[in-house]
């Protein structure tokens, strides 16, 4: 999973960036301090896998991991190269997913470029070039698609034109091909355009040390207004504060945000969000060699999970060993007793994963 981190200059990316990811990117207060987009591999935190390892004492853990890419801050006229614009936007393209960065706090040491805090203004800026490029990107592609129809009658082309030109029309009326719904079939097409608003997205209002705990803002209402509207997600995050938590053992972590009275780190919020946002899950596989996490996405059948760790596995297929890791804990974490009472599946091709399966999968070679 790679999400990207955008939003205008000197909202607090980059110290989010370097906060959850502790990658050490460079945070001034200027515009276009980053140039070459940051990356960043974040482990997800899961306490089963922890748990996992206790119990069969394994020589290796590994838990799902999520790239961070901090991206530089976008200013209007991007879309016409304006700061560098067009080599920020090639950069989101290559990303899953937009983490949206708003500035939600008063500070008067930090410029902000707008001259004045404005969250529906600063979204509306971020939405208007990526509408911008997306329509340049649209309208050259119709063109080319045409051209390309005048030699004869091609369904699939024919297809993609119509779509094309429903999109085209949506952003040219200023909104975001995210709000348009597809079947899943077109989805798999539009898809393959690469556009910009179309990309799912997570709003984070990066709000002072003095109000990650307290009832939201305004600025934080007018972020999570919008939000709404687009059918996204608002996570409320201190940058600062996560800034500090990410130098702080995971006892003191815990200390620390129950004296915040914040129920967990922005990073932990945020990593819920982007499973929610993407759709995915995570199965188990657990024994003496590993415990390890592995993320999918919601809906995938047996056969294509165990291709997830290895080809030969989806290909020789032949069942799955199966116990819900809850259910695991109840029998007293033991593969042997949770046969002995009936309770560990064995499941066909036909079988839907559920998060949080433990899994052994059984193949031909």
């Amino acid at each position: 999973m790679k999400l990207g981190i955008v939003g205008l200059p000197n909202v607090g990316k980059s110290t989010l960036f370097n906060a959850i990811t502790k990658a050490g990117a460079e945070a001034a207060n200027y515009p276009f301090c980053t140039i070459e987009p940051n990356i960043g591999i974040v482990t997800v935190p899961d306490e089963r896998v922890a748990n996992l390892h206790k119990i069969y004492n394994s020589k290796k853990t590994t838990y799902a991991t999520i790239e961070f890419c901090d991206i530089a801050g976008l200013v209007k006229g991007a879309s016409k190269g304006e700061g560098l614009g067009n080599k920020f936007l090639g950069h989101i393209r290559e990303v899953e997913a937009i983490v949206h960065v708003v500035r939600c706090f008063e500070d008067q040491n930090i410029v902000h470029v707008a001259g004045k805090v404005d969250p529906a203004s600063d979204i509306d800026t971020i939405d208007t070039e990526l509408i911008l490029s997306d329509i340049e990107i649209l309208e050259r592609r119709i063109e080319k698609t045409k051209n390309s129809m005048k030699g004869g009658n091609n369904k699939n082309l024919s297809q993609e034109l119509e779509l094309m030109e429903q999109i085209h029309t949506v952003l040219c009326d200023g909104k975001n091909a995210r709000t348009m719904q597809f079947s899943e079939e077109d989805a798999d097409i539009v898809n393959s355009f690469g556009l910009l608003s179309y990309k799912p997205v997570i709003y984070v209002a990066n709000v002072s040390e003095d109000e990650v705990a307290a009832p939201d803002n305004e600025y934080v209402q007018a972020v999570r207004k919008i939000a709404d509207a687009n059918g996204a997600q608002t996570v409320k995050i201190c940058a600062k504060i996560e800034a500090e938590i990410a130098e702080l053992e995971d006892e003191e972590k815990k200390m620390f945000l129950e004296e915040l009275g914040i129920p967990e780190s922005g990073l932990d919020q945020l990593i819920k969000a982007s499973y929610r946002l993407l759709n995915l899950i995570s199965f188990l596989t657990a024994g003496e060699d590993e415990c390890r996490a592995w993320t999918i996405k919601n809906g995938t059948k047996a056969p294509q999970a165990a291709g997830k760790i290895h080809t030969d596995f989806e290909k020789g297929f032949i069942r799955a060993e199966t116990i819900a890791y809850d259910k695991f804990i109840e029998v007293g974490a033991s593969i042997p007793a949770a046969r002995e009472k009936g309770v560990l599946r064995s499941e066909g091709k036909d079988y839907v994963m559920k998060d949080g399966d433990i899994v052994n999968f059984l193949f031909n070679n």
